[in-house]
Parts: structure tokens; sequence; C-alpha cells
């Protein structure tokens, strides 16, 4: 045990890029990625190559699962035999059911001190999440610090994206609002955000071209005048729209900081090939 050493845990949908935790105690549990009879850690077993290149070959569309609460008390068990204390910052509770796992599993462990926070977001949404959390954790903050600094950053930061098609988000029930705009799907590009934690339908453009200019306006409007603390942009199997939209938003506006990442192979399951994200939060 060290003195006071709290860690940060997290799940795999977050897929923070290394560079962005160098110095940081980041733990990752993987979802599950299950695919005919197979079953995959997501990040682990199978990587978002290997993952995009069978979905374009496969006849099947894989599905995802939680870790059970027996498999999340074997974590926090494991990463309590290093620590004082466990923060918890996991993807939206409106569409997984990570959060009750592992609040079952917390139930199990009253003699460990875990605390569980809902980032109400998924991919780099809930990674800024986690950045913020282990910094402070690093920063040598108190348990309720780092757990005030990962609430902060949840009601600070804006996740945007855009999808080619809506069919993958509709076939997992994951798109909230957005059912609205199923109908002409195959006719434009929707634009869509976190919304306390659900998928929900912000506007939609007619090329993508045209939804990344509106994404990055209303990126700016969002701003409201002050400056981009740190950003991330991800793609999904589009590397070069990824790079693309990452100089734009340094051009743009001059953010310090903006992660580069793809989404693990269970967010692609859900939203599809060729969908661009900005996570993204203002100065203070």
């Amino acid at each position: 045990m060290g003195n006071h050493k709290i860690v940060v845990v997290t799940d795999s949908s977050a897929y923070i890029p290394k560079g962005a935790l160098e110095g940081l105690n980041v733990s990752v549990i993987p979802l599950w990625l299950i695919w005919d009879d197979e079953r995959f850690r997501d990040g682990v077993d199978i990587d978002p190559p290997t993952f995009y290149r069978r979905l374009k070959e496969s006849r099947t569309l894989p599905t995802s699962s939680q870790p059970s609460p027996g498999e999340f008390a074997a974590f926090f068990r494991q990463v309590a035999a290093e620590a004082d204390a466990i923060i918890s910052v996991l993807v939206s509770s409106k569409i997984s059911g990570t959060i009750a796992s592992a609040q079952a599993a917390q139930a199990q462990l009253p003699e460990l001190t875990i605390r569980i926070v809902d980032s109400l977001s998924s991919s780099m949404g809930l990674g800024m999440v986690v950045l913020a959390a282990a910094r402070a954790a690093a920063a040598g903050r108190s348990l309720d610090e780092i757990v005030a600094a990962a609430e902060g950053m949840r009601e600070r930061m804006h996740f945007l994206f855009v999808v080619d098609t809506l069919e993958y988000l509709h076939r997992g029930g994951r798109i909230g609002g957005a059912r609205r705009l199923l109908g002409t799907a195959l006719r434009v590009k929707p634009i869509l955000q976190f919304r306390d934690g659900k998928i929900e339908s912000l506007t939609q453009a007619r090329t993508k071209r045209k939804a990344i200019i509106r994404i990055l306006e209303i990126v700016e409007e969002r701003l409201g005048g002050k400056g981009m603390a740190e950003a991330a942009v991800v793609d999904i199997d589009a590397p070069g729209d990824g790079d693309a939209v990452a100089e734009m938003v340094v051009e743009r506006f001059g953010a310090p900081v903006v992660h580069r990442s793809t989404v693990s192979p269970v967010v692609g399951i859900h939203v599809g090939p060729g969908a661009i994200g900005i996570a993204f939060y203002a100065e203070l």
C-alpha cells in the first residue's frame, strides 16, 4: 500500500491515447465484444484495425456487454492491492450497464474505499473526465477533491460527433432523441451530442464536410468567447478525416492540447465507420 495512493479506474470505451496518460495512474477494465460464438475483451483481444477489417467482411454484426459484477469485484481487488482508494470513472449509465455492474461490485466490497463517477459520456468525452480525475490524483488531491474534479469536468465538457449513418446506433438502441432523423439518415449526415448522458440529435448537414464545418461553428458558439483549454478529436476508421479536423481545431481555436484517438471496438459497434467526434472544454 502506498501513502494515500488513489488510483483512477475506467473502462475501455474511453480509449485514451497513451501520450495523454503519461505520468498518470489509470487502470482500465475491458468491456466485452461478442461476435457470433466468440468473446473478445475490448482493446485487449481485438484492436480497432482488426475489428474494422472483420466488420467490412462479416455478414453478422457483433454486440457488446459490460463486465459482470464479479469481474468488477476481481478487478477492484487487484487495483486495491496497491492503492488506498479507487475512483472509478465510467461510461454513461444512460447507454450502458457498466455503472450498475460496478455499483454491484462495490456493494460486495465494503472493506475497500471505492467511489464511482458517472461520466455521462463515452469515448474521449469519458476520457476527458478520466484525465481530470487522474491529474487531480497525481497532484496529491484528496478523494473528495478528485471526485469534484471529475464531476466538474463532466459539467464543462462537450462532445459532438457526426456519423455516416444512424444504422449502428439504431440497431444498438442508443440513439435517444436522434430517432426522428432515421427517415432521412441516408440523405444527411446527422450531427449528434451527448446531453445528460444520452445521445441526442443536434442538427444535420448534407455532406460530411458541411457537417464538420457546422460542428466547428457550434464549438465556437459553446466556447462563448473563451479560449479552448483542451480538445480531443476521434475518428472511426477515418484517420485522414480525423487528422484534418484536428488541424482545423488547432488553427481555429489555438487549443494548447488536441489529442488524437480512434475509438475502441465496442464503441465502433454502436457508431459505425466514418464517424468523427470532438470533445472539448473552455478555459475558466
